[in-house]
């Protein structure tokens, strides 16, 4: 019999309908129809589920799903369209009048590059991790509290007790930083705005995908998303079509290079990460995209992270659970709360075993928040920061470092971080295998003077 080729989230397997029904009732959905239904495919094994008719009957059912009403107590109101999440800010973001020289812009603009490099970096080699493990891992490796890249090549002691991680030294190695979907996507959508220019539409990201990435360097919900670009699904109901992902981190991570070009102005950068993140994702899928795009516009212009969250904030929907949790994390800094009592707060409320909220846009924006209110305005602590929580460790720490870079310039981010880059970032972009990471911040920073002057 010939090999199967099932690869995870071009098929519909235990994880989607387990994330699915868990994404229904976390949009307020009455899933209470559709229950018996889910529980008795969830019964079957994997080699059962993915048989053609039992993939028939979960598509079937994620589509019913989909016409599930939502349940007339649910507190939340949450569109994704862009004219109705514009009627539902408190505020809007601002223009902010306080031009930059450009030379300092470009200062910016490469600590921005840097910073999300170096994040991301530290991240990538406990990807995956649950904190359980990290946190040992650290502690018997005398890296905790984290203050540093994560050494890997560790005593003969730890290495027997944590050999996942000591698989994985080889990364103490690197003069670079490796492909990852986190940068990959920063270089993709600095590409798509110097071929289409502001103008650009959703479609104009999903035809930049199909041209320029490969399939399976996307993960959760842009595979769903491109699998259903490639069955002429188009946006925006790709991003919804039996995609259990919706609401995932994906859009987040891919919208730093809309902040950049848009530096100054929030209100911009939120409507172009609406672009792209409307083919892929919903609601506070969406918003975690709009939220970070308008921090990273406003950043070379705010002065703590205080000021840097609300100037997100004002770009998102104030009756969203985004909006919410953002300012649960800024009221526990107003109260006084430790670093450590907001990150055992995070994990009572979001459970990092399940994969839902390992990878939910909330979660890790939370971290993301508690990170910058507690990073105290130095690049290294915040990074730690945001790595140290586990979550997604790349995702958050390529953000975290983006906006820290972004507020502090590349003078100011110091070399011990960015040294170890030299200057070097690999892609899964066809034609863009390796790139200079300082003439990728020169044509952003172009691309900022180009659409100064495009209304």
């Amino acid at each position: 019999m010939a090999e199967a080729i099932r690869e995870l989230w071009l098929w519909l397997s235990r994880e989607a309908l387990t994330t699915e029904l868990m994404q229904l009732e976390d949009e307020g959905r009455d899933v209470s129809s559709v229950r018996a239904e889910f529980e008795r495919l969830l019964a079957l094994g994997e080699e059962e589920l993915s048989a053609p008719s039992k993939q028939e009957e979960a598509g079937a059912l994620l589509d019913a799903a989909q016409r599930l009403p939502v349940r007339p107590d649910y507190p939340f109101r949450e569109p994704s369209g862009l004219a109705e999440i514009r009627e539902l800010r408190q505020g809007a973001p601002r223009r902010i009048e306080r031009p930059l020289p450009a030379a300092e812009m470009e200062d910016r603009l490469l600590g921005a590059w840097l910073g999300r490099c170096a994040g991301c970096l530290l991240g990538k080699p406990v990807e995956g991790a649950r904190t359980e493990e990290l946190w040992g891992f650290l502690k018997m490796s005398s890296q905790w509290p984290l203050r540093d890249y994560i050494r890997l090549d560790v005593d003969a002691r730890t290495a027997a007790a944590y050999p996942d991680f000591v698989a994985r030294k080889a990364l103490d190695a690197l003069d670079h930083m490796p492909s990852d979907d986190d940068t990959d996507y920063t270089v993709a959508c600095t590409l798509l705005l110097k071929r289409k220019g502001a103008a650009f539409t959703p479609a104009d990201v999903a035809r930049f995908w199909l041209l320029n990435l490969p399939l399976l360097r996307t993960y959760t919900a842009e595979r769903v998303a491109y699998r259903n670009f490639a069955m002429q699904v188009q946006p925006p109901e790709s991003a919804s079509f039996r995609n259990s992902y919706r609401e995932w981190i994906g859009a987040r991570i891919r919208a730093d290079a809309y902040g950049y070009v848009c530096a100054g102005d929030p209100e911009r950068a939120a409507e172009f990460a609406w672009r792209d993140a409307s083919i892929s994702h919903v609601k506070n899928g969406i918003y975690g995209a709009m939220l970070v795009a308008a921090m990273l516009a406003a950043a070379p212009f705010c002065r703590d992270a205080v000021e840097l969250l609300e100037a997100g904030r004002r770009g998102i929907p104030a009756t969203s659970r985004l909006y919410a949790d953002t300012g649960q994390a800024l009221a526990w800094r107003a109260a006084g709360l430790g670093y450590d009592e907001a990150i055992a707060r995070i994990h009572e409320r979001w459970d990092e075993r399940l994969p839902h909220h390992w990878c939910h846009a909330n979660s890790n924006t939370m971290v993301c928040a508690v990170a910058l209110l507690w990073g105290e305005g130095d690049y290294g602590q915040s990074v730690c920061r945001a790595v140290q929580p586990g979550f997604d460790t790349d995702c958050n720490g390529a953000t975290v470092g983006s906006l820290m870079g972004m507020m502090l310039g590349a003078r100011n981010v110091p070399s011990s971080w960015t040294g170890r880059l030299n200057n070097t970032l690999k892609t899964s972009l066809i034609g863009y295998e390796t790139v200079n990471i300082e003439a990728m911040a020169r044509e952003t920073a172009a691309l900022w003077e180009g659409l100064e002057r495009t209304p």
